[in-house]
């Protein structure tokens, strides 16, 4: 088994985690974890880009030892993982893109508020 394999089924006993979970936090921490570490902004293309990249190494990793250890390989699988690592990055950089949800909240200016306070 290879060191990735093997940290992998470290991490699912350690955290109690199901391998498809996994890769979701992997996901999300690769997201944000770019964007702070480089400072960018949820609807650039950069930190989902990042997750991609880390995500098709992974699988062609998996490949790698599929082959090197003769176990079937699962295409269906693999794209399964690219998903599941992919997917809430994509909905949050989208999100962040196309809608108002990631806008700053506009509150009113203390003056305003005090001038129209009746007290």
């Amino acid at each position: 088994m290879s060191p990735l394999q093997s940290a992998k089924l470290v991490l699912i006993d350690a955290l109690g985690l199901a391998k498809d979970a996994l890769h979701i936090y992997v996901g999300l921490a690769l997201f944000f974890g770019a964007m702070l570490l480089m400072r960018w902004k949820p609807w650039q293309w950069r930190p989902l880009i990042i997750v991609l990249l880390a995500s098709l190494i992974g699988e062609v990793w998996d490949l790698r030892d599929s082959l090197v250890y003769k176990t079937p390989i699962r295409l269906s699988a693999n794209g399964h993982d690219i998903w599941n690592t992919m997917f809430w990055p994509s909905v949050i950089c989208a999100l962040a893109r196309w809608s108002s949800l990631f806008s700053p909240v506009r509150t009113p200016k203390q003056g305003a508020a005090s001038q129209s306070d009746p007290a």
